[in-house]
Order: structure tokens, then sequence, then C-alpha cells
């Protein structure tokens, strides 16, 4: 990441473009309506509604964290964004089913104005889907070209500034990196010849940074954390952040584990499971969707516990995820945690977690979040992997040969004082001793 220079204004308006218009899509876009014409609070957003502590605690400096830096007004922002169904975005959250319908008729009329644009869709990638709103191109260098006119268009159309791209599509089948991701020029040749190693997500990420448009990530598919993206990011100075949004399940992983490690206590075993029923549901009973999943969710404890440095205490710890397709619950997802701990003199206890949550809601506000982050960072001359937003994801991009860092506590620390970092103000390590001296 380069060192930040003066950070630019939050001038005019900001484009954020949603890949897929689904159930987190549509419930981002929706609630920020709904906050402008003041129906809702910005419950969960961390831009809007978080503070930032400065200076020592006897100081009282906590100012909101959007009034600490620059970020863009909810009131200048503009949603647009490309979807396989040609169902607007007030029909869309219908088919959804997640937010109720007498919100969705007040702010009907700017929902119904947000047409999706034709999507890069192949099937091969996700199995459990189809629909008829989808490009066709001689290849896939071509259906990015298209892309980049589609951004193009949207930015001049809409009178914007600036554009940032977050992917909210489905979770595509399990890939790895080949030759045809090690740089640039190899993965341009590769579009040409419309290599099968190449996703759709990853001709998303490759049109947003060939544009010059910070880009993130929000399921756990191989898209921007491949050497020919971030070489691309660097040279055209966009921030990157991802991947697979820490919502439900994961995201109490990254609060219980911490805990159990901050107190020496021994897992023993980790038993996960989750029953949900929207479209992201569906397409995870597909085995091979479903392995690009579990590969982000199972790594969550072995970084945070550390098994290597504590092998008495998680050096054989039994992790199992599942997940299961259940319609009738539709976004009300539910995940059950078994947890299976020893303390002193290896007595055994457990611990049993029963979250019943909202899927979409809870990504909603981290899309928002991750959308003026990322539009900050390019403000403020940052590129490359944006390891400070970490906080929002099962499995952070971070700098190779390094591992990355999922305590929850850890991450917000993090973030915080890269704000801090960036306005000037003094790191806080809540070290404490200058109280006492």
């Amino acid at each position: 990441m380069k060192k930040p220079q003066k950070i630019a204004d939050a001038k005019g308006k900001l484009g954020i473009l949603l890949v897929g218009m689904g159930a987190v899509s549509t419930t981002t876009i929706a609630g920020v309506l709904a906050i402008r014409k003041g129906l809702s609070k910005p419950i969960g957003s961390l831009t809007q509604m978080g503070t930032v502590r400065l200076g020592k605690r006897t100081e009282g400096r906590s100012p909101l964290i959007r009034d600490f830096v620059p970020l863009a007004s909810l009131d200048d922002v503009v949603f647009g964004g490309w979807d396989i169904f040609e169902d607007n975005a007030y029909e869309a959250a219908k088919t959804a089913g997640v937010l109720d319908k007498d919100l969705l008729e007040q702010i009907r009329p700017e929902l119904e104005a947000i047409k999706p644009m034709s999507a890069v869709f192949d099937r091969r990638y996700v199995k459990r889907l189809d629909g008829p709103n989808v490009k066709k191109g001689k290849n896939k260098k071509d259906l990015a070209e298209q892309l980049i006119e589609d951004m193009r268009r949207f930015k001049q159309e809409n009178g914007c500034d600036r554009l940032v791209m977050v992917w909210c599509g489905s979770t595509e089948v399990y890939l790895t990196e080949t030759p045809a991701h090690a740089s640039v020029a190899a993965f341009e040749a590769a579009l040409e010849a419309s290599d099968d190693s190449i996703p759709s997500s990853m001709i998303y990420t490759y049109a947003a940074l060939r544009e010059g448009v910070p880009y993130a990530n929000a399921a756990p598919n191989l898209s921007g954390d491949v050497p020919a993206m971030l070489e691309l990011a660097a040279k055209n100075g966009c921030p990157v952040a991802g991947k697979d949004l820490k919502t439900g399940q994961t995201w109490m992983k990254t609060l219980v584990a911490p805990g159990i490690k901050a107190r020496l206590l021994g897992v023993e075993g980790w038993y996960s499971t989750n029953i949900l029923g929207n479209r992201d549901g569906e397409v995870l009973d597909d085995p091979e969707s479903f392995k690009t999943k579990e590969e982000s969710k199972k790594s969550v404890l072995d970084y945070i516990l550390q098994p290597a440095l504590y092998p008495d205490l998680y050096g054989k710890i039994d992790h199992v995820v599942r997940i299961n397709y259940y319609p009738p619950r539709g976004d009300n997802k539910e995940g059950w945690d078994n947890i299976d701990i020893y303390g002193w003199l290896n007595y055994k206890m457990q611990l049993k977690i029963n979250f019943l949550c909202r899927d979409s809601i809870l990504a909603a506000p981290i899309v928002l979040d991750v959308a003026l982050f990322l539009d900050l960072a390019q403000r403020a001359g940052m590129s490359g992997i944006q390891e400070w937003l970490s906080f929002y994801f099962k499995s952070p991009q971070h700098a190779k040969d390094l591992y990355p860092e999922h305590d929850l506590f850890i991450q917000l620390m993090k973030l915080k004082n890269t704000l801090r970092y960036l306005r000037g103000e003094e790191l806080i390590t809540h070290l404490g001793l200058e109280y006492y001296d």
C-alpha cells in the first residue's frame, strides 16, 4: 500500500456499482434511500454512526467518523449495477423478501428508476442460477470491454465524479490460481482466449481496475486476490478489498474465538451449521460453490487460535462447517455453533450459540461502509490491498507471505488507527501508562 498523500475532498457524486441486484444489493440501496428520507437510522454502519477516539481518554475527543474524515455524503451517492434478471430494484427487493412492503412503497419511485445493466454471467461458475439479462461477446476480453463501456456510460448519464464497484453476486465454484493469473499480460492473453480459469467475477474485477475504479469482493470467489489484479491495481492507483463479507456465523466466531484464546482455554471441537433459504442458499446447495464458501469460513479459527503456537490447546480441533439450503427460511439465516472447550485440569465445558439473523440486514451496512472507505482510500492516494478493511471480511486480503489478521478487535483497532494516521492524529495503543506517570 502506498503511503497516503493529502486527502482530496469528496466533491460531486459517487457512483456505487453493485454486481448482482439480489437481496444484499437491494437491501443496501433501499436502506440508503430510506435513511435519506429520514425513515430510518443507519444502524450497523461504522461510517455513519461510529466514532473514533482521539488523544487521551481524559480529552473527551470522540468525533463521528464521517465528521473526522471526508467521506462521500449519502446524499451524493448514486446506485447502479448488473444482474442476470431484468427486474428493477423495486421488483428485485420484493422478490428478495427482506424488507417490509410499507417501507418499499415509500421509496418505490427511486427503486424503480434503478434498472440493472445486462450481466457477464457463465453458468459453469454458478450452476444453480440462470437468467435472460446476459451479455454476449466474442470472448471474455470483449465482455470486459462491454463492462468498461457500461461504467463510462453510467458515470456520464448520472453525472458522477467517481465510481466504486462491489461484487455482491453469488458464490462461484472453487478455483485456484493458474499461470493465467500471474501477470496483467498473461491475464489479458487469457481473456482473449476465454480461458476457463477466469470466472465472471474476475472479468468484473479486471474491468473495474482497468478503468481506475476501486473494487471490493463481498463473496469468497477468486477474483481480486491474484497477482495480475494486484499489478493492475498498483498501475492504476486502485484500492482493493475483500473477500467474503463477515456477517453471521463467522462474525460470531471472530467475537468468541479471541475470548477463548485470551483466557487460554482449550478447544476440542467446533461444529457449525447454517440453514438459509434465499438465492445464496440455493447457490451454495451446489457442492462446488459450497467448497468456495467452506474454505473461507474454516480458515478463521486456524488464524485466530494459532495451533502452531498453542499445540496443547488447539492442535487437534475437530472443526466442521455445514450449510443447508432450507427454502422456508428465506433471508432469515440461522447459525448453530456447538463448541467443546476444556479448562483447568482438563475439565470439559461447552458453549452453544444459536444466532437467528437476517443475512442481508447485516450485510447492507458493510457494503455501504466498504464502498465509502474505498473511495476515501483512493482520494488519499492509497492503492492495492487495503488490509485496514479486514474488519469487514471473512478472508481478508493480505500481503504475500503474511498471515491474515482475523481477530475482530485487532481489526477494528487497525481500521481506526488508519483513520487517525490519515488525519495526522496520534495512533492509540491502549497502553495506558501515560495516565500514571
